[in-house]
């Protein structure tokens, strides 16, 4: 539909929060500070909606919950809006008590467990991984 009746997932692949974290990713190449800004006011606004959080139904990193979380760390890491370094605590509880084994046992990366797991151990060590294990997500 070219008119959704409002906002989709704020998820990573296709939602605010990817394309969020893109438009402050650029800002920031371009050395273009409202650019950032505005894309961190967008971030900001999508995940603390909860009326775009209750659409999330899974854990994956592709369109869940693990891969808003480390988005959302990832981009507050490098934030100019102070509202962004308060999302990883903000979403960390919901990240958590939501997070579960897939029941169909999908070990993979995007959709799966072993993405989640992932995302789960930068939930852990409250920081960015170390590894960069997720710049294949280019939100590093």
């Amino acid at each position: 539909h070219p008119h959704p009746p409002g906002p989709a997932r704020p998820s990573w692949c296709y939602g605010t929060t990817g394309i969020a974290r893109a438009g402050q990713l650029a800002g920031i190449a371009l050395n273009d500070t409202k650019l950032q800004v505005t894309h961190e006011d967008a971030l900001h606004r999508a995940l603390t909606d909860p009326a775009q959080l209750a659409s999330i139904t899974d854990n994956g990193l592709c369109h869940g919950w693990a891969g808003i979380y480390q988005t959302a760390v990832r981009a507050a890491s490098d934030a100019l809006d102070p509202r962004l370094r308060a999302l990883p605590a903000l979403l960390s509880t919901a990240f958590r008590d939501r997070t579960h084994p897939s029941e169909d046992r999908n070990l993979g990366f995007l959709n799966g467990d072993a993405g989640t797991a992932l995302a789960l151990t930068t939930l852990t060590a409250q920081h960015t991984p170390t590894s960069g294990w997720d710049a294949c997500l280019l939100i590093d």
